[in-house]
């Protein structure tokens, strides 16, 4: 279901901007656009049968089906996705509304929030990338190696040092000088676990009102004699009273948004 959601929410991106009203020229200004990413595997896969008469139709269309199954994992693992999911994942729990909201809000809100924060980086790539591939400016390989480069600029900038280490460490590899110059396969793993423990450090902030409220809740149930009464059936009320009146939904989009500036 999440990796259908992530797709969707592929397809939607020319929803998200006004690059059917805008001029050619600033094109590149904006997200990339469905038709461009159409244009962008017809053209890879056509200089590709150029080069070589090996490469017929069935096979384009296995890799191409091939790179679109695994794209929603990589979009999932390589982008704010991560954070933001976790986090409202430990709100909902917070709460205790069990299933409320259900998955599909949840992950829904995760996928916009999540391309609301990386559309800076996906202007990026299709400004630097994208566009002077189709322009004809540069090939297939300048073309990933750029946008493999603006998206390992975004998650250094959320690495944790100590994490980055890690997987050097691990991987037997030199430190080099500059942290660009390392690999997506040790990038990424080290990108991920500091998201996790980012997201944990921002859930259990969360859970701290939430379990204060809980606490005194129990403590009037018992000095009233209500032993037998769950506390949690009468604290659910209360926490939802707060969550709103606080305009809780509105400050965590905030806050997860500008934890990534």
């Amino acid at each position: 279901m999440k990796q259908r959601l992530i797709l969707v929410l592929i397809l939607l991106l020319p929803l998200t901007n006004r690059a059917y009203s805008q001029p050619a020229a600033a094109a590149a200004d904006s997200l990339p656009q469905v038709q461009d990413i159409i244009k962008m595997i017809d053209k890879a896969s056509t200089d590709q049968q150029e080069k070589t008469a090996e490469w017929s139709t069935p096979v384009k269309l296995v890799l191409i089906f091939t790179l679109l199954a695994a794209l929603p994992s990589l979009m999932a693992m390589m982008t704010s996705f991560t954070r933001i999911v976790i986090v409202l994942g430990f709100v909902r729990r917070a709460l205790g509304t069990q299933n409320i909201p259900p998955n599909i809000a949840v992950i829904g809100l995760a996928l916009f929030l999540t391309l609301y924060t990386m559309a800076p980086t996906f202007t990026k790539i299709n400004s630097q990338a994208l566009q002077p591939y189709l322009a004809g400016q540069i090939d297939m390989e300048q073309t990933s190696q750029l946008a493999s480069s603006t998206i390992k600029e975004f998650m250094l900038r959320q690495t944790r040092q100590a994490d980055l280490i890690l997987f050097i460490n691990i991987a037997h590899v030199q430190p080099p000088a500059n942290p660009t110059e390392l690999g997506l396969h040790i990038v990424t793993p080290a990108f991920v676990i500091s998201e996790f423990r980012t997201a944990f450090e921002i859930g259990c902030l969360m859970f701290i009102p939430f379990l204060l409220l809980d606490l005194v809740i129990a403590s009037v149930l018992l000095s009233a004699g209500m032993m037998m009464l769950p506390p949690v059936m009468i604290s659910l009320p209360f926490k939802l009273i707060l969550f709103i009146l606080v305009d809780g939904w509105g400050i965590l989009a905030q806050g997860l948004s500008l934890s990534f500036k």
